[in-house]
């Protein structure tokens, strides 16, 4: 069986009806947001929810500032204010600490992220959420597609769905981070990844 064109879904999505919509796009980061925005800004009234309560102490910080700033300097998109919310992240991974990068651990911190970005979209009056995550080739398309769109249809919103690797969308992040000196991480951000073992910072 074919894997499914998830890029190519998105386009066809975009061709049948959803230009000029409103758009609530999770992002983990300035880096990843590059390439995604690059791609879809012309084509949604779009804003940025930094909503990562796995990212742990003075990174989450770090980041939240360089996607601030990069943002501001392209004005590719508006910012949508959110908490932390770390204890949730603790909460929701709770017994799966051990688990190995990109397993069951990776899977329920995608679900959190992306169901705070539906319930955020639909309180605030967005028509389609989508993420920066699968612009990265470490993380699975096929497994945050489902459920980002999971989450869309709980709350009432749109999915958008995306595979931004494709068309080198992972190789073009990497040249809009050089071009505007962006600060890039070497690990997802959450303690476990990190090998710490008592929970992280503040």
């Amino acid at each position: 069986m074919n894997a499914t064109d998830f890029n190519k879904k998105m386009f066809k999505e975009i061709e049948n009806g959803a230009k000029g919509k409103k758009l609530l796009l999770h992002a983990c980061c300035a880096p990843c947001s590059t390439a995604c925005l690059e791609r879809i800004k012309d084509y949604f009234d779009i804003s940025v929810l930094f909503y990562n309560p796995n990212i742990y102490g003075d990174e989450y910080r770090k980041r939240l500032e360089e996607l601030e700033n990069f943002l501001d300097r392209t004005g590719w998109a508006k910012t949508e204010p959110c908490e932390r919310d770390e204890a949730l992240f603790y909460s929701a991974v709770k017994g799966l600490e051990k688990e190995k990068e990109g397993g069951a651990r990776c899977t329920e911190c995608f679900r959190l992220r992306l169901e705070k970005t539906a319930r955020t979209a639909a309180e605030r009056g967005y028509e389609y959420i989508a993420t920066t995550l699968t612009v990265s080739p470490l993380k699975n398309a096929q497994a945050i597609n489902e459920i980002g769109e999971k989450c869309a249809a709980e709350y009432g919103v749109k999915w958008l769905p995306s595979d931004f690797k494709k068309g080198n969308g992972y190789l073009r992040s990497c040249q809009l981070s050089r071009e505007y000196s962006l600060y890039r991480q070497n690990f997802c951000g959450c303690v476990f990844s990190k090998g710490l073992e008592n929970g992280g910072g503040s």
